[in-house]
């Protein structure tokens, strides 16, 4: 075991990142550089749920030495910070803090990643989860245990909504909430990083930066990052009993949210697969599919409305209409700050 007194450990990590829009700016009282497991996590304005993570992961019920890895990305005003050193100086955690001075998704999960494994560089096995979820219990122990059992290069596990508006359930059941699978056991391919698992081997295949910075204010670098990954060949593995809650606050479950995300979607859909698509012939073929999908889309829908409510049917046919807008150049940004700090 390698440790490093805190008086040495500011220092050595900022030797260590050698990168001037990243700022160490908490880290506990000792680090544990032997640690085979890192818990990444990108905060970004919601302080008082960073504690509710937080103290998730703190009662985590595993034998196995794990440390943290947090990324304040709001630069100005820095409020999930002061929580994360709370953490780390009264020992809860150990581990560091950090602030990435580049607003947007990529560049926060990029940063909690990349410091993850140069602080740490015996670690094999990096978990995320974002500032508003919580962990059960077992979550940490059954996601390294599956990679371990498996040998899985990339290991996903549910993520389950809790609405602040309670009166529409039926919302759990809707794409946009609901996991991709409801089984334990091989998956093709996972699609979101609020609850997975990437082995070291998996960064260094893909290379570097791991999440393409053109999704950095669209979203969805994890679904391009799963979807390259799968594409060389990586192995998948789904644990169903790997729960982790995220809060739904009334905001995103209105029709118009859900109905951006739905064009969100397909616009990320878009976005993957044209950076596979090499070459004019392949492009072009692209292009046809994308168009040839809309109507299949509004049939599909049609066909969900004799059985699904209409918010929850105009799913596909919504994800189509955003990868056809994308083909167009359609290029929202949900992720951009108001302020942005350079």
């Amino acid at each position: 075991m390698t440790l490093i007194p805190t008086d040495l450990s500011a220092r050595r990590i900022s030797e260590t990142l050698r990168d001037p829009f990243r700022e160490i700016v908490a880290s506990s009282r000792v680090i544990d550089l032997s640690v085979g497991i890192v818990v990444c996590i990108p905060c970004f304005r919601r302080p008082e749920h960073l504690r509710l993570t937080l103290d998730s992961l703190v009662d985590q019920r595993t034998p196995r030495s794990f440390a943290v890895v947090m990324v304040e990305n709001d630069a100005a005003g820095r409020a999930s910070a002061p929580v994360a050193a709370e953490y780390l100086a009264d020992g809860k955690l150990q581990g560091i803090c950090l602030v990435e001075k580049r607003q947007g998704n990529c560049q926060a999960i990029n940063a909690a990643f990349e410091t993850a494994q140069a602080v740490f560089p015996a670690a094999t096995r990096f978990l995320m989860i974002d500032d508003d979820e919580i962990a059960s219990p077992d979550w940490l122990e059954l996601m390294v245990r599956t990679a371990e059992a498996t040998g899985a290069d990339i290991v996903g596990g549910p993520v389950l909504p809790v609405f602040d508006d309670d009166s529409r359930p039926w919302l759990a059941r809707h794409p946009a909430f609901c996991p991709a699978y409801d089984y334990t056991g091989a998956v093709p391919m996972i699609y979101g990083c609020g609850n997975c698992l990437i082995t070291r081997g998996a960064f260094d295949r893909l290379g570097s930066p791991a999440f393409d910075l053109q999704f950095n204010f669209l979203g969805g670098g994890d679904c391009d990052f799963f979807y390259r990954g799968r594409n060389a060949g990586m192995i998948f593995h789904w644990t169903a009993e790997a729960i982790i809650t995220e809060t739904v606050p009334q905001s995103r479950t209105s029709f118009g949210w859900i109905a951006r995300r739905g064009l969100r979607i397909g616009v990320i859909n878009y976005r993957a697969r044209s950076k596979a698509a090499h070459g004019a012939a392949a492009r072009a073929r692209l292009f046809a599919q994308t168009l040839g999908r809309l109507p299949l889309s509004l049939g599909r829908s049609v066909r969900l409305l004799t059985s699904s409510r209409a918010v929850v049917a105009m799913h596909p046919l919504l994800v189509a209409v955003g990868s056809a807008l994308a083909a167009f150049g359609f290029d929202p940004k949900p992720y951009e700050a108001s302020k942005i700090v350079s």
